[in-house]
């Protein structure tokens, strides 16, 4: 216990520090400024400010970093509710029924709400996490090379196998991204492969070009497009008409503790994260409720409880990516890709060695998410007149700024013109209907995987029955084994069907 005393004193005195604490403001200020706006997205805001944080220290940078996430987690709500046009996947479901409540002059109460729950997700996950992560770090330190590649296999085709996406595509989008790692000089050789002669190319291709070419332009453009944009409820963000009644918080308080509970559970787990707790908690209330008949025509339930599922997993989510160095969604894919540039190797070995990075990054949870409260509820109305803003006059600001953030973290040309092909190429796996995500968590993990295979290999002298004669390694090969069969075989099942239906 005081062990932990002193360990949330050090992150205290990072995270309170005046750099920790504007940062941490900055961070979900600008998440939720860009998250409110419709249709962007976590990823694509992500990727639009990840230039910004390549400046920094790196604790402060990865402050920033989460500030920007959970606050755009929480900014995509409010779209979701006023427009019911989702910022976010995951507050897709929030406007199930925050849509139906702005409709009904109720939009005050149910952002009000999204608030609390997600304050109240938020703080159970960073629970999880001081508790699990520092335990799993240990334990993580008796691994070997064989058990990180089946740990980044297994990651890698969760991903695949639990998305959205058909499985088979969401596996060649991770084939996909595990080649584009590829690039660059062999970590053992020094041989350049697969860079057809560009000296810039050589320490492989540029994350942040990547990143937004892949998630930032086609979301960019696929909205720019939008003549329909749904105008903003009318109804008054007055404070005193924003509080919930009585038997709004009756009815709220159980479900947020529910969602908060799915959300924690998902969010550690590789693959799932906040789209499936927030689905699952929706389910799960719609189930309990003495009045199902009400879900999707306002029920306060429905939007207390993803939130909380939510901002749960967003928080979560940093368990296996601080405590292990794999990550669990493509956005964990880029807090590890921030920690590499700064020099900082991923894994159980980070909170031992920057143990003032880990608890100073926990304890700026706290301090960004009661930022988050503080200071959305007050701005409810700036937000609704950023909504107001014709789409048409900011996107080519938007795309302005991305070309800047991108030349000015490397000062190179081609950085440009990576982001230009892997917008087109986002494109077109959009069109396409294959999974972007995949490829991102593929990218990133690549040279990781490569590097920790072939120290596998050295050590057992070239034998493959090394990743299946350790306990911990052949149990996670034979969870692989079991999640790939059982994608496979039920892609034949509902082929054979699809072949009787047709006879």
């Amino acid at each position: 216990m005081t062990q932990l005393f002193s360990d949330i004193a050090l992150g205290m005195s990072v995270a309170a520090s005046p750099s920790g604490l504007f940062y941490a403001f900055l961070g979900v200020f600008l998440g939720t400024f860009v998250g409110v706006l419709p249709g962007i997205g976590i990823m694509a805001t992500l990727a639009m400010l990840l230039p910004i944080t390549y400046h920094l220290e790196t604790t402060y940078a990865l402050i920033m970093l989460a500030g920007i996430y959970y606050g755009a987690s929480y900014g995509g709500s409010t779209a979701s509710i006023l427009m019911n046009l989702p910022g976010t996947a995951t507050s897709a479901v929030t406007g199930l029924d925050g849509y139906p409540m702005a409709q009904q002059g109720r939009a005050g109460q149910a952002l009000f709400m999204t608030a609390i729950a997600s304050f109240v997700g938020s703080i159970f996950g960073v629970i999880l996490l001081a508790g699990f992560a520092v335990p799993l770090s240990r334990v993580a330190l008796n691994f070997g090379p064989q058990e990180y590649v089946a740990l980044m296999a297994l990651g890698l085709i969760a991903a695949a196998v639990i998305g959205l996406g058909k499985p088979i595509r969401s596996l060649a989008s991770v084939m996909l991204g595990l080649a584009l790692g590829l690039i660059g000089l062999d970590l053992n050789s020094g041989v350049a492969r697969f860079t057809f002669g560009q000296t810039a190319l050589y320490d492989g291709l540029p994350l942040v070009a990547v990143v937004i070419g892949l998630f930032g332009l086609p979301e960019i453009i696929a909205n720019a497009g939008r003549r329909d944009m749904p105008k903003v409820q009318a109804t008054s963000f007055r404070l005193r008409h924003m509080l919930p009644t009585r038997e709004d918080w009756r009815r709220s308080s159980m479900p947020m503790l529910r969602g908060s509970g799915i959300g924690g559970l998902f969010g550690a787990l590789p693959g799932t994260g906040g789209l499936v707790a927030t689905f699952l908690s929706y389910a799960v209330e719609r189930k309990v409720s003495k009045h199902p008949e009400q879900f999707g025509k306002g029920a306060i339930e429905g939007v207390a409880a993803p939130e909380a599922a939510n901002n749960a997993a967003v928080q979560s989510a940093f368990i296996p990516t601080l405590s292990l160095g794999i990550p669990g969604d493509p956005v964990m894919a880029i807090m590890l890709g921030v920690m590499m540039v700064h020099g900082i190797l991923p894994g159980p070995g980070v909170i031992q060695s920057s143990p003032d990075l880990f608890w100073g990054l926990i304890v700026s949870f706290v301090i960004g998410n009661l930022m988050l409260l503080v200071l959305n509820l007050p701005l409810v109305g700036m937000w609704v007149k950023l909504l107001q803003i014709p789409y048409n006059l900011l996107f080519p600001v938007i795309v302005a700024f991305i070309c800047i953030g991108i030349y000015s973290v490397n000062y190179q040309v081609s950085d440009i013109l990576v982001l230009v092909a892997f917008g087109f190429l986002g494109l077109g796996m959009r069109a396409l209907n294959f999974e972007v995500a995949p490829l991102l968590l593929g990218f990133v993990l690549g040279p990781m995987l490569e590097e920790y295979f072939r120290r596998a290999l050295i050590v057992s002298g070239g034998e493959l029955t090394t990743f299946i004669d350790r306990p911990i390694s052949g149990t996670l090969v034979a969870i692989i084994t079991l999640m790939l069969a059982w994608t496979l075989g039920s892609a034949l099942w509902r082929l054979l069907r699809a072949r009787k239906a047709a006879v």
